[in-house]
This record gives C-alpha cells, structure tokens and sequence, in this order.
C-alpha cells in the first residue's frame, strides 16, 4: 500500500514536470529586453575600425552621474594607429561605459569600434571592443 502511494506521488510529479517543462515550447524569448528604452542598431561591420594605442583619461572629463551612462567625454585614446590610412587622428575619444575603460586607464590597448564622429577634434569612437595589449604604454 505505501509502495502504491509512492508510486502515485511519483507519477504525479514527473506528469507535472512534463507539463510545465511543454509550456515553456523551447523557444528563444523575442522582442525587447527592456521595454521602453530603445535598442541601439547592430554594428555594421563594414566600418569597423581597429586601433592601438594609450587609454588615458579626459583632462577635464565631465561628470556624469551615472557611470554606467555611455558618456565620450570620460576616456579617451592617445597615441593611435592603425593599418587604415583613412584615420589620420593621433587622439579619439571614447565613447562606453566607465566600467568597460576603467581597468585599462595608463594601458596600451587594442581598441575595435565605429568612428561615430569623423568631423570632430577630437573624433569619436563607439568602442565595441578592448583588449589590453601591454600593462604600461610606451
């Protein structure tokens, strides 16, 4: 009698985590992770940029509240080259968050983006990607 009792819980609990298991539908959730706020457009990969150079921070950078606020007046590339002669700039500033520059402040880095601002002294770039190359810059 009390094997047939536990028989029936288990059974119970596997129809049950089936059930719940089939509402789900295996699908990949669509749409908007924050609603409300609108989502930047992908990067076009056509103008990527990739530079070396020294992250140092804005002289004068303003201060914004929120350090987790894309801000281009914070940090900002010195000492730039690259392989693409259409970048002439020596200095770009760097457009992010605090968070994703911090940890390489005084660092020579490898830096991939988009120039957002050509026109600008100094341009912008909208940093996708850095990765620290040596701990100091030379």
């Amino acid at each position: 009698m009390i094997v047939r009792a536990a028989s029936l819980v288990v059974i119970a609990f596997v129809g049950l985590s089936a059930m719940t298991s089939a509402q789900g539908g295996g699908k990949p959730a669509t749409g908007n992770p924050t609603p409300g706020i609108e989502q930047p457009a992908p990067p076009n990969v056509a103008d990527r940029v990739t530079f070396t150079g020294c992250l140092q921070p804005v002289a004068r950078a303003a201060t914004t509240a929120d350090p987790n606020a894309p801000s281009d007046s914070r940090f900002e590339l010195t000492k730039a080259t690259s392989a693409d002669t259409k970048t002439p700039s020596k200095t770009y500033r760097l457009e992010g968050i605090e968070s994703q520059f911090s940890p390489f402040v005084g660092s020579k880095v490898e830096i991939t983006g988009e120039i957002k601002t050509a026109g600008a002294n100094p341009p912008t770039l909208l940093v996708e990607f850095v990765q620290r190359i040596a701990s100091k810059c030379s």
